[in-house]
């Protein structure tokens, strides 16, 4: 039972969201939508929509989304049964400092993401807000569906935008329709649901990092955002190609971790490592192999190698 003479941190950065503050599937659904409506994926569909006809635009379209809906339910899914953020579940996958790692990693691109944007760290992040759902099965429903209807919106504006306008830019298609203030609301309300989401992730990693209280972190990774964003806009395929290649190791520890040692996840208090460093190696050599192998799929050839690195280190751990 909620005591409402104590201080709550509505955050829950250093623990397990309680019940009494979980959200229902409409409303977990909406929060998820409004994270992936953001402009950087219209550049993806610019790109479809420029080298593939119809049939291949929609077999992508199909094909991508059930990549990310299985990559992002999963995570949704851990993350809303567990309650725990990014950085409690990485705290329990990588050890207690092995958890600065994917902190670090998820929280720059994070930052990066208020600069420019990018969807796969998104991803990444899923269980920083599906946490908020009332079970595991409502978080990875809302994620995957929500992921699926906005990333495939996404790439239809951006489609749409490059046959009209020879760009990727909706808003300037509006504008010669007319409806000039109409995308300057759309606009806004864009920019402002993904860079609140992305500075809340942020703030959460590097308060983990350097245990200090998420807000005024918050604060730091917007101005770091903002002067960065300079660069990252004319370096804008490069960083994405960084987070499509760093990220998804991150994912498929996190999610086998869990299902591998469900009981560190549903404690409290769990037994920490300092670091697992089979976990550490398997995001560095995912990340390795996901940016020099150039055959298959970056993003998944970097998981198969993170999955491997973490469950050879399972089975070592277990003869111990």
């Amino acid at each position: 039972m909620k005591n409402d003479n104590t201080p709550v941190d509505i955050d829950f950065a250093e623990a397990a969201v309680p019940h009494y503050a979980r959200r229902g599937i409409v409303t977990m659904f909406m929060i998820m939508l409004g994270f992936t409506f953001f402009s950087a994926s219209m550049w993806v569909g610019q790109q479809l929509a420029d080298g593939l006809d119809f049939w291949g635009f929609l077999g992508s379209l199909i094909l991508g989304g059930i990549i990310l809906g299985i990559y992002t339910g999963l995570l949704g899914y851990v993350g809303a049964k567990t309650g725990l953020s990014l950085d409690l579940l990485s705290q329990r996958a990588f050890g207690e400092k092995g958890s600065y790692l994917p902190s670090a990693m998820t929280s720059f691109t994070q930052i990066g993401w208020f600069g420019v944007g990018s969807f796969v760290s998104g991803g990444t992040a899923t269980p920083n807000f599906a946490r908020f759902a009332k079970n595991g099965k409502a978080g990875a429903i809302t994620t995957v569906v929500a992921f699926f209807i906005g990333n495939s919106l996404m790439f239809f504006f951006g489609a749409v935008s490059s046959i009209f306008v020879g760009g990727n830019d909706i808003f300037e298609v509006m504008v010669r329709l007319n409806l000039f203030y109409l995308a300057v609301l759309v606009l806004g309300l864009n920019i402002w649901t993904t860079n609140d989401n992305a500075l809340y992730t942020a703030g959460l990693g590097l308060a983990n990092i350097f245990h200090q209280k998420k807000k005024p972190m918050v604060l730091l990774s917007g101005i770091i955002g903002t002067v960065a964003s300079v660069w990252l806009y004319y370096n804008f395929c490069g960083w994405l190609n960084i987070l499509n290649c760093t990220l998804p190791p991150v994912g498929m520890i996190l999610v086998l971790a869990y299902f591998m040692n469900k009981e560190d996840f549903e404690t409290d208090q769990p037994k920490l490592k300092t670091i697992d460093w089979f976990a550490v190696a398997g995001v560095i050599l995912g990340a390795i192999v996901a940016n020099l192998l150039h055959w298959g799929i970056a993003s998944i050839n970097g998981m198969v190698v993170a999955a491997v690195c973490y469950c050879v280190g399972q089975a070592v751990n277990k003869r111990k």
